[in-house]
């Protein structure tokens, strides 16, 4: 892997949040080209993005249903950059979502997906007989180029739309449930239909044409500008989606991916009581090790044509991984039943460690030894792609040695790493890292402080965190080289903030990392862990990037970080710093 800039700072900016003036009520390419701009002005290394393959029906962008499709939500929607779109369509599309979609402060996810929808129906007749030749021949390339994904992938959306848009293959008609089913019931319905069943499967490639070629000219831009992006690809694979659907061979589909009991859900008995189970299907990692991980290399390569970085989500679990043998539907079922119950219920089965624990010498070994081959198999196929490994959790003592011999980049939260009482400096964390205050499932770095502090006084919301409170108050306020008292804690102030992230960029990692709205001081959030819907997913900023370079308090805070970044060498200008 090449790391030419060892130190670098970046931005987690998901392509959902941001907003640009002519939108649709979501972040899209183009407004993702105008932050690499803002990057390249600020002297910001890289803009982290959170997965942008197409998604299920929750929104979430860990619910993917696909490995390589991409999420036409955030197709920049401008005649200039859809074929056959008219401007009178783009218009009359703002007046019907209205300013409550277009410029609320969350994405309304149903009404931009329905809208975006309509207009890419109008255009692809047009584009299919209208003076497009050269942007054909273009798509034609493409269908060729990508088929060993593109067929499969449109085929599932075809089959999609014959069950109301649902993704969810094990509850469709019978006739189609299966793939080789599927594919008779499309050749009967091609006998039936005509050139019609052609034309509605080739549509979905053709959107995938456009994200692509939208996403490949962002990732020239950044190229252009010295400014890498970095994408995210979760562990699992959404058990509802194309590749589960036609290569179930690859997939234990008799147990769910997730993570083990965890007493900090307050909110939620069952994680408590059993865990998290995500309800991805685990790996045949046998099979993919015999086969040469075509699969696992088919996904990093596709990845890597947009990402100069990426993040793998879980990394732990190419070591080992927590594993329900029922599907969450199934959860409220398991609730307040003891081990014995849930054994009787299951045939004998209960959520483990997938395949073997971490409980002696030998078995931490051999998850190490499975966790090598698999990881170096990835580090091939990303070629001179960055790997960065999200390794949080339970994580095993050889987890970040290993990681660190492969290069790989592991996370480090300040405030979670101590040693004798005191936080870890920033001068003694590893150059091989990845430093941030938090990641999209955590609290902004204005909430966390107060969070800390309230509790820390005796008035947090949840009861007995007092101590806690303190502990947390106590490591960041170490590594900011914050003065507190045990009677004075400072409220979160411009100074707390900025000292906070001083002491992050100046740390020995490699990577340094803030959220957008750390930047701006802002307390909003975009997930919580262990709940579905609501806000999650949906946080847009409050302006748009033409805004921030109008407004002084804004404009500020962005000066602010590029001075920082240059105080601490992070430019990507900067020479290489020895590790």
């Amino acid at each position: 892997m090449n790391h030419k800039n060892n130190r670098t700072a970046g931005v987690l900016l998901p392509a959902f949040s941001p907003r640009r003036a002519g939108d649709l009520g979501i972040g899209d390419a183009r407004a993702m080209s105008e932050w690499i701009e803002w990057a390249a002005d600020h002297e910001v290394g890289f803009l982290q993005l959170l997965p942008i393959n197409e998604t299920g029906a929750d929104d979430s962008p860990y619910n993917a249903i696909s490995s390589v499709a991409l999420e036409p939500l955030y197709l920049t929607m401008e005649v200039d950059d859809i074929p056959g779109l008219r401007e009178e369509e783009l218009t009359q599309a703002r007046t019907d979502l209205g300013p409550a979609v277009l410029d609320g402060r969350l994405v309304e996810y149903s009404s931009v997906r329905a809208k975006k929808r309509e207009l890419l129906q109008l255009c692809f007749p047009r584009f299919l007989s209208g003076d497009f030749a050269a942007e054909r021949e273009e798509f034609r390339a493409f269908q060729n180029q990508e088929a060993s994904w593109l067929n499969d992938y449109a085929m599932f959306r075809w089959l999609m739309d014959r069950d109301g848009g649902r993704e969810t293959w094990d509850l469709w008609p019978a006739e189609f449930n299966e793939p080789a089913k599927a594919r008779e019931y499309f050749q009967r319905e091609r006998t039936k239909r005509g050139d019609a069943v052609m034309k509605e499967l080739t549509y979905y490639a053709w959107v995938q044409w456009l994200c692509f070629r939208q996403w490949r000219a962002v990732r020239a831009l950044g190229d252009a500008k010295n400014v890498k992006l970095m994408g995210d690809i979760p562990i699992g694979i959404s058990y509802y989606s194309a590749d589960v659907f036609f290569q179930r061979d690859q997939f234990d589909l008799e147990w769910c991916g997730g993570a083990p009991p965890e007493t900090m859900f307050k909110h939620d008995r069952f994680i408590q009581r059993w865990g998290q189970n995500w309800g991805i299907p685990l790996y045949r990692w046998d099979l993919m090790e015999q086969q040469g991980y075509p699969w696992w290399k088919q996904r990093i390569r596709k990845l890597t044509e947009i990402f100069h970085i990426f993040r793998i989500d879980h990394i732990l679990g190419f070591y080992r991984i927590y594993a329900f043998p029922w599907r969450p539907q199934r959860n409220e079922e398991f609730l307040d039943m003891t081990i014995d119950e849930a054994r009787e219920r299951t045939g004998g089965r209960v959520p483990q460690w997938a395949w073997r624990p971490d409980d002696t010498a030998e078995n931490k070994a051999a998850n190490c030894a499975d966790g090598d081959r698999r990881l170096r198999a990835i580090i091939e196929a990303a070629g001179d792609g960055e790997v960065v490994g999200e390794d949080l959790g339970c994580v095993p003592e050889y987890v970040r040695p290993h990681l660190e011999s492969l290069g790989i980049a592991g996370f480090r939260i300040p405030h979670w790493d101590s040693h004798d009482d005191h936080v870890v400096p920033g001068s003694e964390l590893p150059a091989c890292s990845f430093a941030t205050y938090a990641t999209h499932d955590h609290d902004t770095l204005a909430a966390l402080w107060e969070g800390f502090r309230l509790a820390a006084i005796g008035q947090s919301e949840e009861p007995d965190q007092e101590e806690l409170g303190k502990w947390n108050v106590r490591m960041m306020s170490e590594f900011g080289d914050i003065k507190i008292t045990e009677d004075k804690i400072p409220l979160f102030t411009h100074e707390v903030q900025w000292k906070l992230l001083d002491g992050l960029l100046a740390s020995r990692s490699r990577y340094a990392a803030l959220m957008i709205t750390d930047l701006y001081g802002m307390s909003d959030r975009y997930n919580k862990p262990g709940t579905v819907g609501g806000e999650n997913w949906r946080f847009r900023l409050p302006f748009s990037l033409e805004d921030t370079y109008k407004d002084v308090t804004l404009l500020a805070e962005a000066a602010h970080l590029r001075k920082s970044i240059r105080k601490f060498h992070r430019s990507p200008a900067a020479p290489a710093a020895e590790e």
